[in-house]
Order: structure tokens, then sequence, then C-alpha cells
């Protein structure tokens, strides 16, 4: 699996976040209502994987991607990089 380009490092404060919160803190998606959507369309791919669990536990290192945007589950401790 090859990671995409311009992966964007997003730190979170415990060890796992749910697919539809960390999509609203990387700013992939507006609200936690948009969320659901997208998700459930098949439209968010988690390490290049399609998936359709809002719930899906994120860790450290998983990359999630939506239309054409990348972000990395980090370390708090890593800071972001994110340009928005």
């Amino acid at each position: 699996m090859s990671e995409p380009p311009n992966v964007m490092d997003v730190p979170i404060r415990d060890e796992s976040i749910r697919l539809g919160q960390f999509l609203k803190l990387a700013n992939l998606v507006e609200s936690g209502a948009e969320a659901k959507p997208v998700i459930q369309d098949g439209a968010v791919q988690v390490n290049g994987e399609v998936e359709t669990r809002r719930g899906r536990q994120l860790v450290v290192g998983d990359v999630v991607t939506l239309g054409g945007q990348s972000a990395r589950v980090s370390d708090e401790d890593a800071g972001d990089d994110l340009p928005w």
C-alpha cells in the first residue's frame, strides 16, 4: 500500500479516535452531521480501503482519505502541520 501524497499529520489526545470525529478534527468535513453520509456513501478510505463504519476506531499511523485530501492520525506530541 502506497501512502497518498501530501498527507497531513493530525494529532489526537487519546490512544484512538472514532472515524467520524477524526474527519471533523482534520477539517475534512464541516460537522459530524456531514461525516455520516460521506462515510455511508463509501467516500472515505482508511489505509487505502473504503470504510463505511463511522465508529471505526483509528489509531496513530492510520491514514484517512476523503476527496483527494489525506490526514494521518498522529501522537499529540507531534504537533500538526495542517495547512488549513
